[in-house]
């Protein structure tokens, strides 16, 4: 685990003393929950070509990262079609 630093520390303790409730009403969290289902559900397969080259630099990006490189595509066209990924253009 990493180490955290004094405030992280403090917020932990908070938390674990149970300091902090929920400011999401009960239909909020449910629809909070949908939604978290519906991102999470992978129920789908999609089939691409790309370059050797791409695929190497995702493998990378994705072992810096700690994740698969799948789950790193996935969360990138994920970002990119709810408008979370912004071009430099």
């Amino acid at each position: 685990m990493a180490r955290l630093d004094r405030e992280e520390r403090d917020l932990l303790k908070s938390v674990e003393r149970g300091e902090w409730r929920s400011a999401a009403s009960k239909t909020a969290l449910k629809r909070y929950l949908h939604a978290a289902r519906r991102t999470l559900k992978k129920d789908q397969r999609v089939n691409i070509r790309i370059s050797q080259a791409d695929l190497e630099d995702l493998r990378v990006r994705a072992f810096e990262e700690g994740l698969p490189y799948q789950t790193l595509i996935s969360s990138v066209l994920h970002k990119y079609v709810a408008g979370g990924l912004i071009s430099k253009r």
